[in-house]
């Protein structure tokens, strides 16, 4: 198992496209070359054929697209070259049209010095970016304690690896704990409010005793963090669990975040939460969310997925939701590190719009010893 996310996000830079900062396509390269050496072997071959020669005023300009400058400066040379040999008929330009292929060709070589020092200036600063988020939100580890980890984020703003949801897995005293959340809005406006809510769960794995109280510590932050900002409305929707270290059970807190489906065999079941109000929003005379456990058998794993998955909606005019629990059914049989990359393929096959980040996050606890008893039911806290 492990993270899909940067894997996701190379494929991105593959599919951005040359116009969006992606290496130009083979065809791009090869058309200034290909135009010198077409067009200098029709006009060898026929004399005929002298009327292309204004086809090679446009390869220092194509060159601009794909070569630094000393490769554009040699192209220019190959053109003036070209257009002074007797043997291409093209030996008869006036001295404005010459004139005029030269100041062409040595501006050419400018822009590509500009453009070749503007391309690594950008790609440093890709780089530094796709490092800040990855310290915002590192690679899933393949295991977290006792539980294997597999996670997929897909950012709905290009260029991005961190949106608006967010996902992470901690061991700590009391068990292994996870959480997965949506702050409102999306792309890199939301990235600070990720950072303050991924800050107060770290620390608070490590010293509260159960995730109410991880909650509240998620809950507090967000309320510190609006009240610096004149009109704020920080809130977000999340979802926590823990693993005890007996393995026989699994605690959920449901913050107004899609409860997690529990993967039994074929079986693909949405778990029974107590629903909570989302962090931040602290609305008067609403109780704070209730800690539910969930009995686990072996083999058991649970599913988590993001609005971006649950609210997917069909193309076909209808509009229909993505089933994800009876999708998830369907493809129950594959493997965990593979489940999340089967359900965003199926999502695209299926016809269905994605309009929001994409969060996916499967956690497989090992079952304890000799465990075998059946698995029960949801029950409240207390």
């Amino acid at each position: 198992m492990g993270s899909v996310r940067d894997r996701m996000s190379r494929g991105d830079r593959e599919r951005r496209g040359w116009l969006r900062g992606a290496p130009p396509p083979w065809w791009v390269r090869v058309l200034p070359v290909a135009l010198l050496v077409a067009v200098s072997a029709a006009t060898l071959v026929t004399p005929h054929a002298r009327d292309l020669g204004f086809l090679l005023g446009a390869i220092p300009p194509l060159s601009v697209l794909s070569y630094g400058p000393l490769a554009t400066g040699v192209l220019g040379v190959g053109v003036v070259v070209a257009l002074n040999v007797p043997a291409t008929h093209l030996n008869r330009p006036g001295n404005t049209d010459l004139l005029t292929i030269v100041f062409v060709a040595a501006l050419s070589v400018f822009v590509s010095y500009v453009r070749s020092h503007r391309d690594a200036q950008l790609d440093e600063e890709r780089e530094i970016g796709e490092a800040v988020q990855r310290a915002v939100m590192p690679p899933l580890p393949t295991r977290v304690g006792r539980v294997g980890c597999t996670g997929f984020y897909q950012a709905a703003q290009n260029g991005t690896l961190v949106g608006g949801d967010f996902f992470d897995v901690r061991d700590g005293p009391y068990g292994v704990r996870a959480v997965m959340g949506d702050v409102r809005g999306h792309g890199l406006a939301a990235v600070a409010t990720v950072v303050s809510l991924l800050g107060a769960f770290r620390e608070a794995v490590l010293d509260q005793p159960d995730l109410e109280s991880v909650a509240a510590r998620m809950d507090r932050r967000l309320a510190v963090d609006a009240a610096g900002v004149p009109n704020g409305e920080l809130f977000a929707t999340g979802v926590l669990m823990e693993f005890p270290a007996d393995g026989r059970a699994v605690h959920v807190v449901a913050c107004g975040h899609p409860a997690p489906v529990l993967l039994d065999g074929e079986r693909a079941l949405e778990v029974t939460v107590a629903p909570g109000p989302p962090l931040g929003l602290a609305l008067v005379g609403v109780e704070p969310p209730k800690e539910v456990t969930v009995a686990l058998g072996p083999g058991d794993r649970l599913f988590l997925a993001s609005d971006g998955v649950w609210e997917a909606r069909a193309r076909d005019g209808g509009g229909a939701f993505y089933p994800l629990p009876a999708r998830l059914a369907a493809l129950s049989g594959s493997a965990s590190a593979e489940l999340p990359g089967l359900v965003w393929q199926d999502l695209a096959r299926l016809g269905y719009e994605v309009r929001d980040d994409v969060t996916m996050l499967v956690l497989a606890p090992d079952p304890p010893p000799g465990r075998t008893a059946p698995r029960g039911g949801a029950s409240p806290k207390g």
